[in-house]
């Protein structure tokens, strides 16, 4: 038996009572402040933090937020408009008096509202998804939110332990960050002139020499969800492939097959870039490349694309006001160093270990965060659901 389910034989043995949030914790109210005024005032170097709508969040000093109403103690804070979500925060904050927070004289309470509420999260953005284009809640769908209040001594372990899974996914997730920085930093250096000039030397070629753009078209109605690319709403899945929330059911779009290297071409999509494992269809706003030079390995290729330095000079020849598009004209001219097949497939084969490692939905660090990910929501689901005690009387 665990120590959990020790205190809830002992203390609550017939269930726990479930009240409203707003007879448990104290509500706290925002700072009445602009967007415009966010900007002028703040200050990485600030040492109150203010929360506004979205997912915008600035540092500013006390001295210059007008009106400041400061929070300094641990309290959460529910997200209610654009966004919605909770947050936990303990140093000293504000926010924009469109959203609100809670607290309680004990910040075991208070971690354990938190939890509570990322458990009903979903509940909380069904409410906001019938209140107009801009999802939102009202103070009333948590403020009469009825939760489970069991004894301190188990909302204490509760933490403990949920507490543990959220530091366990927060070390993975600095380590997946560590290896990509750690793959950027390799890919540069290995395909670097003079890395290369080293390794026996390379040609220059224009991309346009090695490869074109797709002029074969496929009918929507051939899509699937995991054969057809936009840009936005990718599903990565098992078999390394990729494909989207959303579907066309009509129209012609651009014919990719297994090999060709596909890139977002309208920013903010600009660095997206995958490798085709299946055969399919892409948006107008996906350029298909497909290789025709055989003295040059196709996962090279993608790797070069992929490389920074790439897209920051597609991002200098994009054109467009809200939303540019690279120019497929200077694509092609981009210069591309190939060095013999033998090399290519060396450079390939030490890039591939990072990609699956920080890429790999099935592999690596993405699939065991994934994993932790829905084992925390599971006990995170089965720790904080308790008979009614008012039900078992």
């Amino acid at each position: 038996m665990s120590r959990l389910d020790e205190l809830i034989q002992e203390l609550c043995p017939n269930g726990v009572e479930y009240k409203p949030i707003k007879n448990v914790y104290r509500r706290l109210k925002g700072t009445p402040i602009t967007a415009g005024k966010m900007k002028e005032i703040e200050s990485a170097d600030g040492d109150i933090r203010i929360f506004a709508g979205g997912k915008t969040i600035i540092d500013a000093f006390e001295s210059d937020i007008p009106n400041a109403n400061i929070t300094r103690v641990p309290a959460v804070l529910v997200q209610s408009r654009g966004v919605i979500d909770a947050v936990y925060y303990e140093k000293p904050f504000t926010f924009k008096n469109e959203m609100w927070a809670y607290t309680h004289k004990n910040k075991i309470a208070v971690k354990f509202l938190y939890y509570v509420l990322k458990n009903n999260m979903s509940k909380f953005r069904e409410a906001a998804s019938g209140m107009g284009s801009l999802p939102q809640i009202s103070l009333k769908v948590t403020e009469d939110f009825e939760i489970p209040v069991p004894p301190l001594e188990v909302q204490s372990e509760i933490v403990r332990i949920l507490d543990n899974f959220t530091e366990l996914t927060a070390e993975l997730t600095a380590e997946l960050t560590a290896r990509k920085k750690q793959y950027e930093y390799y890919r540069n250096k290995l395909l670097s002139f003079n890395e290369l000039i080293k390794s026996g030397g390379c040609q220059l070629k224009k991309l346009r020499e090695i490869a074109e753009y797709s002029h074969k078209r496929i009918n929507a109605i051939a899509m699937k969800k995991d054969n057809y690319v936009g840009v936005d709403n990718l599903l990565p899945n098992k078999a390394g492939k990729v494909g989207s929330n959303y579907v066309p059911t009509k129209g012609n779009l651009t014919a990719y097959v297994i090999g060709d290297v596909l890139i977002g071409n309208i920013r903010p999509y600009l660095k997206k870039i995958w490798l085709a494992y299946n055969e399919g269809g892409a948006s107008g706003d996906v350029l298909v490349i497909h290789l025709i030079d055989q003295s040059v390995d196709v996962k090279y290729l993608y790797q070069v694309l992929a490389d920074d330095k790439f897209f920051n000079y597609n991002m200098q020849f994009a054109k467009g006001a809200k939303m540019p598009r690279g120019s497929k004209q200077k694509i092609m001219d981009y210069i591309i160093p190939v060095p013999s097949l033998e090399e290519q497939r060396r450079i390939v084969s030490i890039l591939d270990k990072f990609d699956m490692l920080t890429t790999s939905i099935s592999e690596g660090l993405p699939k065991e965060i994934e994993l932790r990910r829905k084992q925390y929501e599971y006990y995170r689901n089965q720790l904080l659901s308790f008979p009614d005690n008012k039900a078992t009387a």
